[in-house]
């Protein structure tokens, strides 16, 4: 990435607001800067918080799986299959990180790719009552299923850890008030890194080791 043209004191501000969930276009307000130099900054922060997430590290243990609709219109359909929006798949371990990828479709030979991947073998995955998932009954994992049409837990039989991922994205990314498709993974792994590094001090330290040496 070129050097910024921006001072460090206006990097730094612009990276305190970043964290906090400001846009650009209140950032640049707020910074003094053109609204193009913040927008372009905050992509490239993106793209360096994209290029350091290690997404090799498998899971195991007791695992949450599920997958979720992102963007589109809002009229017409509604949940699985609706019409114009972006579906993902996430993975959740439980009380540790979460890890997402945008997939085409959302068939049993699609996610269990993924899976087979991501989650070592034996360990105990937690999914609702989706008719892909049916695959994982005669895998290699220990399956547990939810059926969110009688219940949405019983003891330790829920999906609510990535479920409550998927709401904190879909709340960060609602205040963009729509984002470019081809963009939309630089959100989503934003998205991503934030839960895997809740502390907003911690993030601010982060992205500041990323971009010295980046984009100076």
């Amino acid at each position: 990435m070129r050097k910024s043209r921006l001072s460090q004191e206006k990097q730094d501000r612009l990276i305190e607001y970043f964290v906090s969930g400001a846009t650009a276009r209140t950032t640049a307000a707020l910074v003094d800067v053109h609204r193009n130099s913040a927008a372009l900054y905050f992509h490239r922060l993106r793209q360096l918080i994209c290029q350091a997430i290690d997404d090799d590290s498998p899971f195991a243990g007791e695992i949450e799986v599920d997958e979720s609709y992102f963007g589109g219109a809002r009229k017409g359909k509604r949940g699985r299959g609706a019409a114009g929006k972006v579906p993902v798949f996430g993975i959740l371990k439980r009380g540790g990180r979460v890890y997402t990828k945008i997939i085409p479709d959302v068939r049993s030979a699609t996610l269990m790719r993924i899976l087979e991947e991501k989650i070592v073998p034996d360990s105990i995955v937690y999914t609702d009552s989706l008719c892909s998932y049916n695959v994982l009954d005669v895998s290699g994992f220990h399956h547990v299923r939810i059926n969110h049409n009688e219940k949405f837990a019983e003891e330790r039989n829920h999906i609510n850890g990535i479920e409550n991922f998927w709401s904190q994205a879909k709340r960060h990314l609602r205040r963009f008030n729509g984002i470019p498709k081809e963009h939309f993974n630089l959100f989503l792994k934003e998205c991503e890194w934030r839960f895997n590094n809740p502390d907003p001090k911690l993030q601010v330290l982060l992205l500041k080791e990323l971009v010295k040496g980046c984009l100076n």
